[in-house]
């Protein structure tokens, strides 16, 4: 981290710093925009203002930047995981600016309940879930290098084995399949009960098909995001979002969300 950068999170307003956070935890703008009940227009400004704080082009690395400062200080919270509300894709722009900031790292904030399951004691913006919804005022981000190439097939089938088992509620068997630094945060007592709590009320899965699966690279050896679109008893549409990170030889999940 760069001096200017490190001195730049000084000046951030503790609302950017909310945004930031929820980027690391796999939001894009659209849906941290739906998660804090506000404008995507907004959710841009606030990234717009700690990119140019912090004096970095991307989004992604100005999340990447607060959350190893924030770990530098601070144990890695425990995730939130709850049920998900649909709102308009953007709310009026006179609607009031004034949700709470998550207190350090990337903690739960008060919002409209957001499917959020992820443990990130990663070095990495999870920012990196998406490509984020960038202002038009600022420079276009390119898609990893590799986003066009066939599928990894050993990817795709550990995030879809791994779904099957919140499928059928094995809260402890999926555990074991996370990585250690979603472990280290989250007991399996923690996890359990944030799975009952919104996993089940989706009901069965009907259907769940791939929808992209995508290599992003960052250190130490990059993460992999694999996308479905499913359909649950009792929603109708929806997409989750796995991310794993290969561990000891073996893919890992590290997170997983669904809007």
């Amino acid at each position: 981290m760069t001096m200017t950068a490190r001195d730049g999170i000084g000046t951030l307003t503790e609302k950017e710093k909310q945004t930031l956070r929820l980027i690391v935890r796999g939001h894009d703008a659209k849906s941290t925009a739906r998660s804090l009940n506000l404008s995507v227009h907004t959710i841009n400004e606030r990234l717009r203002d700690a990119r140019r704080k912090m004096a970095v082009s991307s989004s992604r690395e100005a999340a990447r930047i607060l959350f190893e400062a924030e770990g530098e200080r601070s144990a890695p919270p425990t995730p939130e995981l709850s049920g998900d509300t649909q709102i308009g894709e953007d709310a009026p722009s006179s609607a009031p600016d004034q949700d709470e900031a998550p207190g350090k790292g990337v903690g739960p904030a008060a919002r409209r309940p957001a499917m959020l399951i992820g443990v990130l004691v990663m070095t990495l913006a999870l920012a990196l879930l998406a490509l984020l919804a960038m202002p038009h005022s600022a420079p276009p981000v390119p898609p990893p290098a590799d986003s066009a190439k066939a599928p990894n097939a050993a990817v795709v089938d550990t995030a879809r084995n791994w779904l099957a088992l919140l499928d059928q509620s094995r809260w402890d068997d999926s555990y074991r399949l996370t990585g250690k630094a979603f472990r280290k945060a989250n007991s399996v007592q923690v996890w359990t009960a944030a799975s009952n709590k919104a996993r089940v009320p989706l009901g069965g899965m009907v259907s769940r098909v791939l929808e992209s699966q995508q290599y992003l690279p960052a250190p130490p050896e990059g993460y992999q995001v694999v996308k479905f679109r499913t359909a649950f008893a009792n929603k109708a549409e929806a997409v989750e979002t796995v991310t794993l990170e290969q561990e000891d030889g073996a893919w890992r999940i590290v997170a997983v969300t669904i809007d």
